[in-house]
């Protein structure tokens, strides 16, 4: 399948909602229990300022949203706008800290054919490009298997505060 990408605009967030919101309920389920799924939106979604910063990437195959994802010199690892005890605008130092990989999301029509790897990588240069020797992210369940193959090690595993904790996986690796 050919894939296109581009960069995130703002008038794509209500196509990249739709696709979070399907993707959580369609891909999370294998790994989480239903209850555990309702609250994984709490954590999960689109940070917008991903978006204002040009670091938010579109997977496009002809002209339908395939999956999207970003990167961050901020120091937020994971949430959304709505998530706010999450979020961190503080810029990182590529010399001490690691680049973020957030929000990267498939639409369940188009797993396992390449998408999560096109996001990774592209972002993986453009944080190197930066000056970022390192990446972590925090990881689904559904998401570590792909990140485990792309080089990904687990660094802790955590769960989510509230009435039903998600388990979630903090990952890095080493860019250079």
């Amino acid at each position: 399948m050919n894939f296109t990408h581009r960069v995130a605009v703002a008038a794509d967030i209500p196509a990249i909602s739709a696709l979070m919101a399907r993707s959580i309920g369609a891909l999370q389920g294998d790994f989480l229990t239903p209850a555990q799924v309702e609250a994984s939106r709490a954590v999960m979604g689109l940070d917008t300022q991903l978006i204002a910063d040009g670091t938010y990437l579109l997977v496009e195959a002809d002209g339908r949203l395939a999956g999207c994802g970003g990167w961050s010199r901020r120091a937020t690892l994971y949430g959304g706008d709505h998530s706010t005890a999450l979020r961190d605008a503080a810029l990182l130092d590529p010399v001490r800290d690691a680049a973020r990989i957030r929000a990267m999301y498939t639409d369940p029509d188009f797993t396992r054919r390449g998408v999560g790897r096109l996001v990774l990588s592209v972002y993986e240069a453009a944080a190197r490009e930066a000056g970022f020797a390192r990446a972590e992210m925090m990881a689904t369940l559904a998401g570590e298997p792909l990140y485990r193959a792309c080089g990904y090690l687990p660094i802790e595993r955590i769960e989510t505060p509230g009435e039903v904790p998600v388990p979630m996986i903090r990952m890095g690796k080493d860019l250079v």
